[in-house]
This record gives structure tokens, C-alpha cells and sequence, in this order.
């Protein structure tokens, strides 16, 4: 399993659903990708071709593995179908997955997420499951027991910087045994002010934007294949932005 990043390294990840968001994200600056289906829901889990794809990508990509939008509360079978494409990431040449559980007492599922880690040698990511449990603290630690190499989280906050609080503790607590990235809200606008106060060295983001709407009259319209607002997609210019943001702060530290 990697090391958590020094203080020398910032990572910047970016989430997608579209393989050529992939390229675009890779090319202005994101160290890794998570790829997904369905943002607009959280992301599920891609497809298999899509994930096959996405591994020619000259930077790591995590495949996120959720089977369904809603809660983090998944029956039997829905954790077979999880446990299954977690090999179908490692089939594809994927460097790691994005997985999360809870049990119904909104603690995380540590008997499942065991499992999916002893039965895969991909690193793996704790995704914002967490930011939905009881308590925080303790889930962080059951993480770091479990072995995930990193905690994707907003600090269980709607942002990222509204928690940037609790991901500071988390980071403190972590000590260097396992990363803490923070996720949601997250641009170049608040880049610095995260990683100066939450004192976290990854960043996720999706620096997505909607492209221009299709006439109402257009058929993709009509029938409900777009939204009003268009197709929300990966920015370069909101990547870049936010890259550089990263190595402004990095030149500052220095």
C-alpha cells in the first residue's frame, strides 16, 4: 500500500463520467482520476469498458464502486454485485477503487469493507460514507484499521471548507497513518484556505461546468435525455485553475 503524500506533494483528483473528461482532467493537471458513471448522483460505479478505457489514462484512476444512488446501506446482494466489480477494476489494469458502507446504526460496515480489501490488491479509498456516520473520529480509525490509503471526506459538512474543522482534527488524528482528502465544493477559489487550515495534501474536486442547453424544441429535450441546463462536463480552464492554485501555496510553503 502508498504512503500517505508528504508535505512536499499535493494531489490533485479529479472525479468524472466521461472518458474524455478523463483526458481533459489528466492533461491540465489532476495527479488522479476517479471515475465514475452518473455524477449527478453522487457517481456510480463506470462501466466495464469504460473502465478498461480509462486505464490507458498516463495518470492512476480509482474506479468508484456504488451500485445505486441514495444511502450507503447496501442489502447481500448489492454487496456481491460491489465485490464483483471491484475485479472487474482490477481486470481492467485500474490502480485502485472508491468504495463505502455503513451499517444501519451508521457505523461503518466493517465486516464488508474487510472483505472488498482482503480480496483485492488495489488501493482503495473510503469515499464521503463516512461523512454520514454517527461518529466521525471513531470512523476514521476503523479506516486506518482496515488499511484504506486514503479518506475522501468533507468533514460531514455540505463543503468542504464549511468542514474544514473536522477534516483539520482528522488530519491530526490520521498522524500520517492514512491520508485525509478533502471533497465537495472544492475549487480554486478555496484551495488554499483548505489546505492551510484543514492541513489535508489532496484535493477532489470535479471542476465541472455545464455546456451550453439544447433548444427546448430539440429532441434530447423532448424526450428528457438533457436537462434544462444543459450537460455538465470537465472543465480545463476550472482544472487548471485549480492546479495552480495548488502550486501557488506550494510555492508559498516552500
Amino acid at each position: 500500500m502508498r504512503l500517505p503524500p508528504s508535505s512536499d506533494t499535493l494531489i490533485l483528483e479529479i472525479c468524472v463520467d466521461t472518458l474524455e473528461g478523463a483526458w481533459t482532467a489528466a492533461e491540465c493537471g489532476a495527479g488522479r482520476i476517479e471515475l465514475c458513471a452518473a455524477l449527478d448522483v453522487g457517481g456510480l460505479t463506470p462501466s466495464a469498458g469504460m473502465m478498461s478505457a480509462a486505464s490507458k489514462l498516463p495518470v492512476d484512476v480509482y474506479a468508484m464502486i456504488r451500485p445505486r444512488a441514495g444511502d450507503f446501506y447496501y442489502s447481500d446482494a448489492e454487496k456481491a454485485v460491489m465485490l464483483r466489480d471491484i475485479q472487474m477494476a482490477e481486470n481492467a489494469g485500474l490502480e485502485g477503487v472508491v468504495i463505502g458502507a455503513v451499517t444501519e446504526r451508521r457505523e461503518l460496515d466493517r465486516d464488508f469493507l474487510a472483505t472488498a480489501i482482503e480480496n483485492t490488491s488495489l488501493s482503495v479509498t473510503l469515499h464521503r460514507a463516512i461523512d454520514t456516520v454517527k461518529d466521525y473520529a471513531s470512523a476514521v480509525e476503523t479506516a486506518i484499521e482496515l488499511g484504506f490509503e486514503r479518506i475522501l471526506s468533507s468533514g460531514q459538512a455540505t463543503t468542504a471548507d464549511l468542514g474544514r474543522e473536522a477534516l483539520a482534527s482528522a488530519v491530526k488524528q490520521a498522524a500520517g497513518r492514512i491520508s485525509i482528502m478533502a471533497g465537495s465544493g472544492v475549487s480554486a477559489a478555496n484551495a488554499q484556505s483548505l489546505l492551510a487550515h484543514a492541513g489535508v495534501h489532496e484535493l477532489h474536486a470535479s471542476c465541472g461546468s455545464y455546456v451550453d442547453a439544447p433548444s427546448p424544441d430539440a429532441l434530447e429535450s423532448k424526450l428528457g435525455f438533457v436537462g434544462e441546463t444543459g450537460v455538465r462536463s470537465t472543465d480545463a480552464k476550472l482544472v487548471r485553475a485549480l492546479r495552480d492554485a495548488m502550486d501557488k501555496y506550494l510555492e508559498a510553503a516552500a
